[in-house]
C-alpha cells in the first residue's frame, strides 16, 4: 500500500479571482448567489458565496498531486457544506488515512477545510484505489 492508516496530510488553499473567474468561465454557472454581491448580502452572506465545486477541484488536486503517488483512481467522495466560503478566503485542507483494505487496494481518507477563522467550511470522505 502507498498509504499508511493513520497518514495525515495538509494543504493550503486560496479561493482567488483567477480560481473563481476560471470555474464561472469553465462551468458557466452564473447563479446570482455566486456572481451578485447584493443578491447575496439579501440572503444574509457576508458577500458572494464562491462555488461549492471549486473545493472538489481542490479535492482532485489533492489526489492527483498530493498524494506519494500517482498511480490512485477515486472510487467516491462525498462533500457536506458547512458554511460559505468567498472570494479570498484561504483555506486549509486537511485530510487522514481512516481505513484501509490491503486484499483490494482501497483507501478511506477523511478530510476537512477550514477557513482563516478555523471554522469548517466542508467535510467529507474520499475512497480511492491504488492501481499498484
Amino acid at each position: 500500500m502507498i498509504l499508511s492508516l493513520n497518514q495525515n496530510f495538509q494543504h493550503q488553499f486560496t479561493v482567488d479571482s483567477a480560481v473563481y473567474e476560471g470555474f464561472k468561465e469553465i462551468f458557466q454557472d452564473k447563479n446570482a448567489l455566486h456572481t451578485n454581491e447584493e443578491f447575496a448580502k439579501e440572503k444574509g452572506f457576508a458577500g458572494k458565496v464562491m462555488h461549492g465545486n471549486i473545493l472538489n477541484g481542490f479535492i482532485s488536486f489533492f489526489i492527483g498531486e498530493l498524494l506519494p503517488s500517482e498511480e490512485v483512481m477515486i472510487l467516491s467522495q462525498n462533500i457536506n457544506f458547512k458554511n460559505p466560503v468567498y472570494l479570498n478566503d484561504i483555506l486549509n485542507f486537511e485530510a487522514i488515512v481512516i481505513e484501509q483494505s490491503e486484499a483490494v487496494k482501497v483507501d478511506v481518507i477523511k478530510f476537512n477545510f477550514k477557513n482563516s477563522s478555523l471554522k469548517i467550511v466542508a467535510s467529507g470522505k474520499i475512497q480511492i484505489k491504488e492501481l499498484i
